[in-house]
């Protein structure tokens, strides 16, 4: 069994962190800044170290120096992804941005403990055990035609350099693609580096991306690593990529070009290599002939195509997703094995499931609370016909659990991560900006916005500004 600290001074956090490690059989010890977990612990004792960045006293960098051989996984926000990728070249395996789900972080120790010479192989597994076991190295559930298809290419492009675009509507899954090409690439020992393109604002993108010099603009005050520099020798995963701006677009276009990068400010090119692989729910061709993504940029990085089938698309795969899915919902509430009655079999074949397999997942967590029997109904799942003829809307009561629980003043301790994002923003959204919440959570106002739409997060109607 791998023992693993976790340093993080967020108790919330802290906690769901340790209950869902325990739950698939780690070993989990915690502290809440470094200081502690020194006073406490010895580090060699542990397979793996995952701290926040930020932490009361010394950041959790500090604790690579004192881990020696042991990884260190790094946890940040949007708001330092720069100082985590600052983190890496300090010697630490990894980074997180949070707020982050359950999956996302269980791949992770996954890959790095399984990397590690000395160490065990994990014995949780992030594939559903109803995956065949020719998808386990994929770590994606796919029967139906369309998705052995693109099993069939993922397989076949990931040995390759060549770029790839990973096309298909929001929540289908594309960073799972994007992971499965980099883990079956000879990169798969070097970073990818993950970009939300639409979570960084307009103006510090070419920043991010490129990195600056020292003096390069106001606030600029020494020179940082970008995150294509970061992803040297391994892979560049850029998400929405639709979002990037054109000057950023010009910029990117070198990389694939020439094989080099400029950094904000500076005078002097310098060479990287990088497999691109990027994402987008939009209609590149049609924004490359509108003038709003460049044609050139376009044909670069269409080299490859794959594209994801939305949910409705995959009626052969729906009921073993929702199968998995109610797996790690009855884990994760402690519940035995919950099952569906016939009327929910039916209601997930029939609904169209607009926000593909993210909403999903947040209809079968809601029943799975909601549920006081082993079997859930239909009614758990709050879907029906009239729902496929309603916009997407947030104050709808079958796209997320009841704001009543989530919006009281005394969290849980078994709240999860994604709990405590929704809890944040339901406590201080009467009283707190959309600028203040994004910035109290380390993310950008559009990030916000997609996370509430992801969860299903109404936004408070009130008459402050913003």
């Amino acid at each position: 069994m791998s023992h693993i600290l976790i340093v993080e001074d967020e108790t919330i956090i802290r906690s769901a962190l340790r209950r869902l490690l325990e739950r698939h059989q780690y070993q989990v010890s915690e502290a809440g800044s470094v200081q502690e977990a020194l006073e406490r612990h010895t580090p060699a004792e542990f397979d793996l170290i995952i701290s926040d960045l930020r932490l009361p006293g010394a950041p959790g960098t500090e604790l690579i120096q004192h881990a020696g051989e042991r990884p260190v996984l790094i946890m940040t926000s949007y708001a330092s992804l720069r100082s985590a990728v600052d983190s890496m070249r300090m010697g630490a395996v990894d980074y997180i941005a949070k707020p982050f789900d359950h999956d996302e972080m269980l791949q992770a120790i996954e890959r790095i403990l399984s990397e590690q010479p000395s160490g065990q192989a994990p014995t949780a597994s992030a594939v559903p055990q109803s995956a065949t076991a020719g998808q386990t190295d994929l770590g994606i559930i796919g029967r139906c035609a369309p998705m052995q298809d693109l099993f069939v290419k993922i397989r076949k492009v990931a040995p390759t350099d060549s770029n790839v675009l990973i096309l298909g509507e929001s929540g289908t899954g594309k960073e799972l693609v994007a992971r499965a090409l980099h883990n079956l690439s000879r990169r798969a020992k070097s970073p990818m580096v993950s970009v939300n393109c639409a979570a960084i604002p307009d103006t510090l993108i070419e920043s991010e991306l490129f990195g600056h010099e020292k003096g390069a603009f106001t606030g600029a005050t020494a020179g940082r690593t970008g995150l294509v520099e970061a992803a040297h020798g391994g892979t560049l995963f850029l998400d929405e990529i639709g979002e990037l701006p054109l000057e950023a677009q010009a910029r990117l276009l070198r990389v694939l070009q020439e094989g080099e990068i400029r950094r904000v400010g500076s005078i002097q090119s310098q060479k990287v290599d990088v497999r691109l692989i990027a994402a987008t729910h939009r209609d590149l061709k049609t924004l490359a002939k509108t003038g709003q993504f460049r044609e050139d940029l376009y044909y670069r990085l269409n080299v490859i195509a794959l594209r994801l089938p939305a949910l409705r698309e995959r009626e052969s795969d729906v009921l073993e997703i929702a199968d998995a899915f109610l797996v790690r919902q009855a884990e994760r509430l402690g519940l035995e094995r919950l099952s569906f009655a016939r009327d929910a079999q039916m209601a997930i074949l029939r609904y169209s499931w607009p926000g593909n397999v993210r909403e999903l997942e947040n209809a079968i967590e809601r029943a799975a609370i909601l549920c006081e029997k082993p079997e859930i109904t239909a009614e758990h799942l709050g879907i029906d016909v009239e729902l496929e003829e309603m916009d997407a809307s947030y104050e709808d009561s079958g796209r997320h659990p009841a704001t009543s629980d989530s919006s009281s003043n005394e969290p849980t301790e078994d709240l999860s991560l994604e709990d405590y994002f929704q809890h944040f923003v339901l406590e201080h959204q009467d009283h707190m900006t959309e600028t203040e919440l994004a910035r109290k959570l380390g993310i950008s106002r559009k990030c916000l916005w997609e996370r509430r739409q992801r969860l299903g997060i109404p936004r408070r109607k009130t008459g402050t500004g913003e």
